[in-house]
């Protein structure tokens, strides 16, 4: 398992890109919950942030593609507007350790590569 992030490092309503062995994931935290998802638009493939740790939408409720502007669900990664209408962001299961957000290493290959 590796640790790749602190939960009190980030704030309730915001979200964080990570790079971890060269791989990019970003996490969010909405109502006290992380999700952790590829940093990949279903569309295209593109990285999903606006600018550096920029996920979300202007209300923080979605999260938004910075090439398209589609839209996805934050809970599940479920696009609900733009050219990847239906599809979903690919989460990345992980586990809670004192604090740390926790991923199996073998977890960390791309999606399309498992």
């Amino acid at each position: 398992m590796i640790g790749i992030l602190d939960v009190d490092e980030l704030e309730e309503g915001t979200s964080r890109g990570l790079e971890v062995n060269n791989l990019y994931l970003f996490a969010v935290k909405k109502d006290d919950k992380i999700h952790l998802y590829w940093n990949r638009c279903p569309h295209l493939g593109t990285p999903l942030e606006w600018e550096e740790d920029r996920f979300l939408d202007a209300d923080g409720a979605l999260i938004q593609c910075s090439t398209h502007g589609a839209l996805f669900q934050i809970s599940d990664g479920h696009c609900l507007f733009g050219p990847c209408k239906g599809k979903s962001l690919k989460s990345v299961p992980f586990v809670i350790e004192n604090g740390i957000v926790m991923v199996e290493d073998s977890l960390l290959t791309p999606p399309g590569q498992r």
